[in-house]
């Protein structure tokens, strides 16, 4: 394995951290072009940097990396840690994800957003977003990993409450904070003992690579650490990659502009707790316990999230929800052993799932913010380039054979299948009914049959200018031809993406050509269920669209159910969030103000009130003062002359 030293990583993410400080000059001087130029250019030349970079990491030996360190960080006792970058397999193909989906969604932006007011201070965020996710990818130890874990969290707060103005658009930005802070504990608790662990055992480090090759020792030295280390990221994982329990900040972060959900959903902040698993992978591999209870989580997200999405009404809250199940299969990737597989879906996911919500944004933009697809119908007379790319999007969520999706969902459930997690395999291919039920629902009641929409909307209704488009058309590509590189088993050039992925990962991760009977059973299998879900929508939605209504009633309370969201929110209102406000209020106002407050408060009157009395003495009058003094002299001469 060849390291080769380089100071080109470092430029990745900082361009995107400079066009983040343009941006905040030009909200700040009332300039909004400069940064609706700036920001889109810098995230461009991050993309050009990492396709330079993945392309010097090519010309090396497999297993061969790239590294930049930048400058010692902290040293402290045992701790050690760079300020250093890393480019192997695996962040080769994160950082041309963030970058490249990136772009898109900066390039889909300045037509989205130009009317805004705060279009600066928009784009600022952005970058900063994209900066901060670079980090988390390229970071050479968990600590530098863990400053692009929170800045990432930071910017979904600013983000998603852009519009802070309207309080719901604040709450759901608080919402996604506090459910990520709950993660983030965990993930610095497994970190310090991670760290507490290999010091007692001699090899004390943070850097990741470094984890992962003692991670072996480390099971051996003390077992029952490597699980407990992998739980506690886990739980990291479920509050950055909204999965159970801590998906519920989600679908509120519909809030924020619809540029932003894309980036979230598609490319940053969500795929970072599946990326992180990956990253540790030697590390899990070694606690298959933990392993287990990973799969498991990913499953029942999966099937969980894709029911909800079958009754919503609102599209962006379909595609949230959507997002939800869809990195359930990464986790269940991840967690059954076929960490490449869960990887490969990661960045199919991107393309069809950004795709899906500029699509959303496209129709929000025509329809002037309405999203309810009851109000839409017909949109493909008039935007035939948003409701083509819609269906490209809608063919590789559903796994129709051809598109990205088959390709990586299929090698997700082949490998739970393989791997011997049967009950997880049936999870996701439940979900994966579902999926093609509920996405092809949305596009079968917006896009097509009559009209719905205002009258006065529907006369103003016309396709978005090529600013807008072009991303949805390299997307849709994308999206077809984005997945050929994971063909299954021994066909064709054979699963290149989990042989180009193997040396940073560790084993099971490359599928080394499983039965062909077999292959070709589980990939009927799934197809069936897709074709099934679509068929299945077509049926109730286009043609007999009155069908939908009459099974609503007949089964009102498991629609009840759907549409509640199984209460989950109001349970954990009850549970968690109620009583978790009053302690907040009962220490604020009982402890803080009443105690604390009062303590210092009193001493500070205390000294007022004493100081009040001593100036009495300072009258201001010379005969005071000189009779004073006369009083004190005899004072003293008194003392004297007794004694």
């Amino acid at each position: 394995m060849t390291i080769e030293e380089t100071t080109l990583l470092r430029w990745i993410p900082l361009l995107p951290l400079i066009g983040t400080i343009v941006g905040i000059a030009a909200a700040v001087t009332d300039r909004p072009r400069v940064s609706r130029i700036m920001s889109p250019i810098m995230v461009l030349l991050a993309l050009v940097l990492a396709a330079t970079a993945v392309g010097r990491l090519s010309g090396l030996p497999a297993g061969s990396a790239l590294h930049d360190r930048v400058y010692s960080w902290i040293s402290v006792g045992p701790l050690s840690v760079d300020l250093a970058f890393r480019v192997d397999a695996l962040s080769a193909v994160m950082i041309l994800v963030v970058t490249g989906v990136g772009f898109l969604i900066h390039l889909y932006s300045i037509g989205y957003m130009e009317a805004d007011p705060d279009l600066a201070r928009y784009f600022a965020y952005l970058n900063l977003f994209t900066g901060s996710m670079l980090i988390l990818v390229l970071g050479d130890s968990l600590p530098v990993l863990f400053i692009g874990w929170e800045g990432v969290g930071l910017c979904s707060y600013l983000l998603i409450g852009f519009w802070y103005r309207e309080m719901r658009n604040a709450d759901a930005g608080e919402k996604a904070m506090l459910a990520n802070r709950i993660g983030d504990a965990a993930f610095l608790i497994g970190m310090f003992l991670l760290f507490w662990s290999l010091a007692f055992s001699g090899q004390a480090t943070l850097n990741l690579h470094e984890v992962n090759r003692q991670a072996g020792a480390l099971a051996a030295a003390i077992p029952w650490v490597p699980t407990a280390v992998c739980l506690l990221l886990l739980i990291g994982a479920t509050g950055k990659s909204a999965q159970i329990p801590l998906y519920v900040w989600l679908p509120d972060a519909m809030a924020g502009p619809t540029p932003v959900s894309a980036l979230i959903h598609a490319a940053t902040m969500v795929t970072g707790g599946v990326y992180m698993i990956a990253r540790l992978s030697p590390l899990y591999a070694v606690a298959p316990a933990a392993l287990d209870v990973v799969a498991l989580i990913g499953g029942l997200t999966c099937l969980y999230a894709s029911t909800i999405a079958l009754v919503q009404e609102d599209l962006k809250k379909i595609l949230a929800y959507s997002t939800i199940s869809q990195i359930g299969y990464m986790i269940i990737g991840v967690g059954v052993g076929a960490f490449s597989a869960g990887i490969f879906h990661l960045m199919t996911h991107a393309f069809f799932k950004a795709l899906l919500f500029l699509c959303a944004g496209a129709v929000m933009h025509g329809l002037h913010g309405e999203l309810r697809i009851s109000h839409m119908g017909g949109l493909q007379q008039k935007m035939p380039i948003t409701a083509r790319t819609f269906l490209v999007a809608a063919l590789a969520i559903s796994g129709v054979p051809g598109f990205a999706g088959f390709f990586s969902k299929d090698m997700v459930l082949e490998s739970a299948y393989m791997s011997g997690h049967v009950f997880v395999w049936l999870l996701g291919l439940a979900a994966a009914g579902c999926t093609a039920f509920y996405i092809f629902r949305a596009y079968f009641v917006a896009f097509t049959g009559e009209s719905r929409v205002d009258p006065e909307k529907w006369s103003q209704l016309h396709e978005m200018p090529a600013v807008m488009t072009v991303p949805l058309v390299i997307l849709a590509v994308l999206s077809v031809i984005g997945g050929w590189v994971g063909m299954p088993g021994e066909w064709l050039w054979g699963d290149a993406i989990g042989h180009y992925l193997a040396p940073a990962l560790a084993a099971p991760s490359v599928h080394q050509g499983h039965p062909t009977a077999t292959v070709m059973f589980l990939m009927v299998v799934t197809t069936s269920v897709a074709l099934g879900g679509i068929a299945s929508a077509w049926l109730l939605y286009v043609r007999l669209p009155d069908l939908p209504g009459r099974i609503a009633t007949v089964a009102q309370g498991i629609y009840n159910v759907l549409w509640n969201k199984y209460w989950i929110d109001q349970v954990y209102e009850t549970l968690f969030l109620g009583p978790y406000r009053t302690a907040s209020r009962f220490l604020w106002q009982g402890v803080d103000s009443a105690v604390i407050d009062g303590i210092v408060n009193g001493v500070g009157r205390g000294v007022s009130a004493s100081a009040l009395s001593w100036r009495r003495l300072q009258t201001g009058n010379v005969q005071n003062y000189a009779l004073g003094m006369v009083v004190g002299a005899v004072g003293i001469l008194s003392y004297y002359w007794f004694r």
